[in-house]
C-alpha cells in the first residue's frame, strides 16, 4: 500500500533520524505505540531501513515538511506520485482511507463531502471498518453518498442531508435548509471529529459537471468572477474567497465559514488540474491536514 509505505518512511525517520521514542512518535502521527513498533519492524523486513533511509522516501518526507510549514497545517501526507495511466483518485482514496482509519476511535462519527475523491474514501473506510463507521455528508446530493457496486461489505452508517445538491431556486433553497431533517444533519456535522474533503477543478471532469448539475457554461461563468476551484460546492478564488454567484444562493451545503470551525478537516485531492483549486484551499485555511502525491505537492510549492 502506498499510504503504508509512506507511514513507515515518516515512522522510521522520527525514530532513527530525530531519535524520538516510540510513545513520542504515536502521538505525533496519531496512532498506537504498537502500530509504531509494527511499522518499524515492517520498515526493517522490507529494506525500507538500510542503514540509511531510501532516497526516494527522504525526499518525499522533505515535501511534506515544506508544504506543512509553508500553508501552516497541522498534517500532510505525501504518497508516491502513480504511474501514468493510473487513477490518481483512486490511489489517493486509498491512502486517506488508510489514514483516518488509524485515527479512528471506537462509536466515531465522520463527515464526508461530496464528490468522486470522497466518495472513493469512503467506500474503501465502510469495507476496511471492523465496527460500523457513523458518516454525516456535508452537503446535499443523497445519490453521490451511497455505497457503490465494488464495495461487497458496506460497514458504515449513514447520515444523509435530505436535499439535492443544487436547488431550483433560492427559495426553495432556503426553505429546505429550514426543513427540520436538513438542521438536524447540520448539528450532527458539528459533533464530527473528522471531517473529508475533496477540491474539485474547473475542468470539464469535475464530478459537479460531469452529474450534470452544472454545464461547462457554468463553469466559464463561475471562471470570469474568478473561481479556480470548489470545495463542497461552494468555488472559490485564488485566494480561498467565497465567489458570490446566484449559483451559492441555491446550494444546499454547510458554509465555508462552518467548515474552518470544524476540527481536522482533511483535503484529499491530486493531480495537475488541481493544483490551482488546491493552492487556493490552502490559502482559505480551510485544510487541517492535505493528503495528496508528491507531484501535485511540489506544484503547490511553486505555484503562484
Amino acid at each position: 500500500m502506498l499510504y503504508e509505505e509512506a507511514l513507515m518512511v515518516k515512522v522510521a525517520w522520527y525514530y532513527y533520524f530525530e531519535s524520538m521514542t516510540q510513545q513520542t512518535i504515536a502521538q505525533q502521527v496519531g496512532i498506537s505505540r504498537m502500530r509504531v513498533v509494527k511499522l518499524l519492524e515492517k520498515a526493517r523486513q522490507t529494506g525500507i531501513i538500510q542503514f540509511k533511509l531510501r532516497q526516494t522516501g527522504a525526499s518525499r518526507l522533505e515535501v511534506e515538511r515544506q508544504v506543512i510549514a509553508r500553508f501552516a497545517l497541522s498534517d500532510a501526507f505525501i504518497v508516491p506520485t502513480p504511474p501514468p495511466g493510473a487513477v490518481v483518485n483512486e490511489s489517493i482514496a486509498n491512502a486517506a482511507a488508510l489514514y483516518i482509519s488509524d485515527r479512528l476511535g471506537e462509536n466515531a462519527f465522520i463527515n464526508i463531502g461530496y464528490g468522486d475523491t470522497p466518495n472513493r474514501i469512503l467506500n474503501n473506510l465502510a469495507t476496511m471498518a471492523e465496527q460500523p463507521l457513523s458518516c454525516v455528508s456535508l452537503t446535499g446530493g443523497v445519490n453521490y453518498y451511497l455505497p457503490d457496486a465494488r464495495s461487497n461489505v458496506f460497514n458504515a452508517k449513514l447520515f444523509l442531508m435530505p436535499a439535492p445538491l443544487l436547488a431550483n431556486s433560492p427559495e426553495t433553497a432556503e426553505a429546505m435548509r429550514n426543513e427540520a431533517s436538513v438542521l438536524d444533519i447540520s448539528r450532527m456535522c458539528s459533533l464530527a471529529g473528522i471531517s473529508v474533503v475533496g477540491i474539485g477543478a474547473m475542468h470539464e471532469s469535475a464530478t459537479i459537471v460531469q452529474n450534470g448539475i452544472l454545464s461547462k457554461n457554468d463553469l466559464t461563468y463561475l471562471g470570469m468572477h474568478g473561481a479556480v476551484g470548489d470545495i463542497l460546492s461552494h468555488f472559490i478564488d485564488k485566494d480561498g474567497r467565497l465567489v458570490k454567484t446566484p449559483l451559492e444562493d441555491r446550494l444546499l451545503a454547510i458554509p465555508l465559514d462552518a467548515l474552518k470551525a470544524l476540527p481536522c478537516v482533511i483535503g484529499a485531492a491530486a493531480g495537475e488540474a488541481k493544483v490551482a483549486a488546491i493552492h487556493a484551499a490552502l490559502q482559505g485555511g480551510y485544510l487541517d491536514v492535505l493528503i495528496t502525491d508528491e507531484a501535485t505537492a511540489a506544484k503547490l510549492l511553486t505555484h503562484q
